[in-house]
């Protein structure tokens, strides 16, 4: 199962739905030790290759012109926020469980419309 790291300015929220209710892994900024370090967006997804994890983010614009620049990686998922907490961790355990490796790869996972 895809190993996840999510970026500081991803929702605790998701991280603990992932956990909790789709068995997936994910390490935290914090639970790593890099919350409030001003660590910029390379060393962000180098650290999230390093660790062959998948990154978590809400911050769309800066990785996916990241993402253009360096496509070596292990994988990004950008997300719109959503305050679906719930809702918002199905579709990324949805969007992870249709793809067989991730590497160099990037998934949008973005809030559904409004009805």
């Amino acid at each position: 199962m895809a190993r996840l790291y999510a970026n500081e300015n991803f929702p605790k929220q998701i991280v603990d739905e992932l956990l909790s209710h789709y068995g997936r892994d994910v390490l935290t900024t914090l639970g790593a030790g890099n919350a409030n370090r001003s660590i910029t967006d390379e060393e962000v997804l180098a650290f999230a290759s390093s660790e062959r994890r998948i990154l978590l983010t809400h911050n769309r614009r800066h990785f996916l012109a990241l993402h253009r620049k360096s496509p070596n990686h292990t994988g990004i998922i950008v997300c719109t926020f959503d305050p679906d907490f719930s809702g918002q961790a199905r579709r990324i355990h949805e969007a992870l469980s249709g793809q067989s490796e991730m590497q160099g790869k990037i998934i949008r996972v973005n809030r559904p419309a409004a009805e």
